[in-house]
């Protein structure tokens, strides 16, 4: 079994500035990559004899909003002769660009226009980086944690102009006054408020006094 922590060391040390840091947790190595050089370490990482990291799994997004940097872009990677799989991470801030693997990883297309869409992040030096979950008129990124969940706009089929038109989301009732309480319990001051019908005692519904 590799030892993931001395194989971690391994890639720090031979490429010195580019991987700032990297962990071991449950088993998985983790490496942070600086924004700039994720294209250098990509490449790295697949060509390397002690590496041969050839197949991109997927790339995702994480958001933590509060944070300076609040995304996180991560990569994993599959080495089938080696018998390895590593995460590699880059944080980018609100307006940051992370350079495009696509010419290191052509899978990482749809994977970096995901990205875009769902989170907002944008991946210079892609060759057709757009909107590919969404519709074209789309406003937000569903995906970061401050986008509400009933979105920002709605459509419906206008019949009098014969075409699909969006509006701002209407609701009923403000989506945030829903108490999400038992219906079998009852509200508690709607029970107490209610009269009691002559003969029944409050002890037991079902028996007269």
């Amino acid at each position: 079994m590799t030892d993931l922590a001395a194989f971690g060391q391994k890639l720090s040390d031979a490429l010195p500035g580019a991987i700032t840091a990297h962990a071991v947790a449950v088993n998985e190595l983790t490496i942070e990559v600086a924004a700039a050089e994720i294209v250098r370490v990509m490449s790295w990482l697949r060509d390397d004899a002690a590496c041969e990291f050839k197949i991109l799994i997927d790339i995702c997004g994480v958001d933590w909003p509060k944070r300076e940097k609040r995304f996180d872009v991560v990569y994993h990677l599959l080495s089938l002769t080696k018998n390895l799989r590593i995460r590699v991470k880059v944080l980018a801030g609100e307006g940051d660009v992370v350079p495009s693997v696509v010419a290191v990883y052509p899978a990482a297309n749809w994977f970096e226009r995901e990205a875009f869409d769902m989170y907002g992040i944008v991946f210079e030096g892609h060759p057709d980086l757009r909107r590919m979950l969404t519709d074209y008129g789309f406003s937000g990124h569903p995906l970061r944690k401050d986008f509400p969940l009933t979105g920002y706009v709605e459509v419906r089929y206008d019949d009098e102009l014969k075409r699909v038109v969006y509006q701002p989301v209407q609701l009923v009732q403000e989506f945030r006054d829903f108490d999400f309480m038992s219906p079998w319990e009852g509200a508690p001051h709607i029970i107490e408020s209610l009269p009691l019908a002559p003969g029944v005692g409050s002890g037991n519904p079902g028996k007269k006094a």
